[in-house]
C-alpha cells in the first residue's frame, strides 16, 4: 500500500522542478522498465499490480519491489490507461561532454525542441540508427518528462543526452555541422562523409539565428506535395536514414 507521502512524491515527478529536486523520474510499462534495469541507470523501486508479480520474478533482487492496487496505480500514473508496472529511476549525473568521443560518427543536436512526443520519438529514431549522443539546447524539453520517456519506448536507456549552451559548445567540437532547413542542399544528393553533427530546429521557428550561423551545410528534404512543413521527428528519421545509407556506400 502506498502512503500519502509516496503518492505525493511520485505525482510530483511529473514536474521538472521536483524531478531535479529528488533526482528521480518515472518509467511506465514492463518493456521500458526492463530496458532501464538492463542499462547503466539505477532503478530504485518497481511499483506493480498483483497480476504482474509472476512476470517480475526474474528481475534483479537489488531493486525494491512494492505491490500496489489498480486504484493506487491510477493515482500515480501519467497515462490515461495505466500499465501495470512503474519504475522509479535515478537521474544520472552525466559526465562533461567529451568532444573527442563524437569523432568518426554522427550525433544529433536539438535546438529548442519543445514537444515531448517529438523529442521522445527522435531519441527512439537515434537509437534505431545507432546514434548514441544527442546534444540539446538548454531550452529543449527535459528528457525525463514523462511524455518524453514514454515516447522513447526504452531507447532513453541507450542514448547519451547532454544539455549545453549550443552557441558556445558547437564551435569547440570541430566537426562538420549539418542543419535541417527549408533552403538547402537536397538530402538525396548530399555527401555527409563519416562524421558530423545534425542540427534539428524548433517545431515552429526552425533553427535559431545564432545556431544557424554555425551550420556548414544546410540540408533540405525536397517537397513533392503541398504540405507546409514536415514534423521534426519525421524529418529527423528521414535525415538519419540518409546519413546511414551514405555511410554504407
Amino acid at each position: 500500500m502506498l502512503s500519502k507521502s509516496q503518492i505525493s512524491l511520485l505525482t510530483s515527478l511529473q514536474h521538472k522542478k521536483f524531478r531535479r529536486e529528488h533526482g528521480s523520474f518515472m518509467v511506465e510499462g514492463y518493456k521500458s522498465v526492463t530496458e532501464f534495469i538492463n542499462s547503466a541507470y539505477q532503478v530504485d523501486t518497481i511499483y506493480h499490480t498483483p497480476a504482474l508479480a509472476p512476470k517480475l520474478l526474474n528481475l534483479s533482487r537489488k531493486i525494491n519491489f512494492q505491490e500496489i492496487s489498480l486504484n493506487e496505480l491510477e493515482k500515480i500514473s501519467t497515462l490515461k490507461t495505466p500499465q501495470e508496472v512503474i519504475g522509479l529511476v535515478k537521474i544520472p549525473i552525466w559526465p562533461v561532454l567529451n568532444y573527442n568521443s563524437l569523432k568518426q560518427k554522427f550525433s544529433l543536436v536539438l535546438d529548442s525542441i519543445q514537444d515531448p512526443g517529438n523529442v521522445g520519438t527522435i531519441m527512439r529514431t537515434a537509437d534505431w540508427f545507432g546514434i548514441h549522443d544527442i546534444i540539446c539546447s538548454e531550452d529543449t524539453v527535459d528528457v525525463y518528462n514523462p511524455k518524453v520517456v514514454q515516447a522513447t519506448m526504452g531507447s532513453l536507456a541507450r542514448v547519451n543526452v547532454h544539455y549545453v549552451n549550443l552557441a558556445e559548445v558547437l564551435p569547440q567540437i570541430e566537426l562538420p555541422v549539418f542543419g535541417a532547413m527549408l533552403n538547402g542542399e537536397n538530402v538525396y544528393n548530399a555527401d555527409f562523409g563519416d562524421e558530423g553533427l545534425l542540427v534539428m530546429g524548433n517545431e515552429g521557428n526552425g533553427i535559431s539565428p545564432g545556431i544557424e550561423r554555425l551550420i556548414n551545410t544546410a540540408i533540405t528534404i525536397p517537397r513533392a506535395g503541398n504540405a507546409e512543413s514536415l514534423n521534426v521527428a519525421i524529418a529527423t528519421a528521414i535525415l538519419c536514414s540518409e546519413i546511414k545509407r551514405n555511410s554504407m556506400k
